[in-house]
């Protein structure tokens, strides 16, 4: 076999190696190339307009050197501002193209999650690497499916859930890892804001395409849980209902649930479109420590019950997201957010939605 891999071999090669480890693929042919990952954003509305594009400006690891988008007219104010020729502009008819194109080793799927399986299997098919937004998919057959194309085209995949790279939200991932506090005895998260969604063609209005309070923010909740603890619920319950149905009679307003474990903690979860709430709280039987806000863009803080402060980190999350996932491309490392991360936080939010169905009865995953 040739040790001299060109660029796109490498990049596609790299990012399947982990399947190889545990029976000694030989990373020496792999080499470490430092050259930048070429990103393409596929969906251009307020996340990446807001947040990824100008994040995109402070990579060290990664460009954004593509766009995939329905709407013509977005086309050349992205190019103006990020230089992006026009052979790697791609509307979603011709997205699969991207496989010919060099320039491009990431697709990046921001679109509504109902369109997440099907723009995020076409890029891993063009054999590029996938970055997928949350919530990953509607269901766990479609986060499957994501999954099995990204190992069947050896590509990576990783999904979006930017507040795992958080400084303040790693250390009290630590904290749980390492038991610095002693045993769990209560975690209570909440994400969820106090707004309105007026045009009835948002898609958080709309079931069929992802919309309500549990697929937009109450992933959070249900990440921020598993990561506090480092475990996954063995079954959970919930209740969804809606308040101004007026405008939410397809979806939920608001969500709270509760998660039962292993070890007998059972934790409390809440999300919703008509009230705030944006905290990450952990009791043990030696302290205790919190984040308040856990899920902003910035300013995401804490405390613990001993008086450590954690103070907000000043750097782009969306940035620092993304070069960690770029350096897992290029260093043939496990992504901090594996697919199988988001298949578990939609097999939870489908399970929540089927107890609140039940009447708020269990529901063993």
């Amino acid at each position: 076999m040739s040790k001299n891999y060109s660029r796109k071999e490498f990049l596609k090669v790299s990012g399947s190696v982990l399947a190889f480890s545990s029976i000694g693929f030989p990373n020496i042919i792999l080499p470490k190339r430092r050259d930048k990952i070429g990103v393409a954003l596929v969906g251009l509305g307020s996340y990446s307009r807001g947040r990824l594009g100008p994040g995109l400006k402070l990579t060290q690891h990664c460009e954004l050197r593509g766009i995939v988008t329905g709407t013509p007219s977005k086309i050349p104010v992205w190019q103006e501002e990020y230089g992006i020729p026009d052979r790697n502009v791609y509307n979603y008819e011709t997205m699969h193209e991207v496989a010919n194109n060099d320039d491009i080793d990431v697709i990046y799927v921001v679109t509504p999650p109902a369109l997440h399986a099907k723009y995020s299997i076409i890029g891993a098919e063009a054999g590029k690497h996938v970055w997928c937004e949350k919530p990953m998919a509607m269901d766990v057959d479609e986060c499957q499916a994501i999954i099995d194309a990204a190992s069947k085209n050896r590509v990576q995949l990783t999904v979006g859930y930017r507040m795992q790279h958080e400084p303040n939200t790693q250390t009290i991932i630590r904290y749980g890892e390492e038991k610095t506090y002693g045993d769990f005895v209560e975690v209570r998260a909440g994400a969820g804001y106090n707004g309105a969604h007026r045009d009835p063609e948002n898609w958080r209005r709309i079931g069929h395409m992802g919309g309500g309070a549990l697929y937009d923010m109450g992933v959070y909740a249900i990440n921020g849980i598993r990561y506090a603890t480092g475990m996954d619920p063995l079954r959970v319950r919930g209740r969804q209902w809606s308040e101004r149905t007026e405008m939410y009679n397809d979806v939920d307003e608001f969500t709270e649930f509760e998660m039962e474990f292993a070890n007998g903690l059972v934790t409390f979860g809440e999300t919703a479109f008509g009230k705030s709430s944006n905290y990450l709280d952990v009791t043990c039987t030696d302290g205790s420590y919190r984040l308040s806000p856990m899920q902003s863009y910035s300013g995401v803080q804490g405390e613990t019950s001993d008086g450590i402060e954690l103070p907000p980190d000043p750097n782009h999350q969306q940035a620092r997201q993304m070069d960690n996932d770029a350096l897992a491309i290029i260093e043939n490392t496990k992504p901090i957010a594996p697919g199988e991360d988001g298949l578990m936080d939609i097999h939870i939010v489908r399970s929540i939605m089927e107890s609140s169905r039940r009447g708020e009865e269990w529901v063993d995953l």
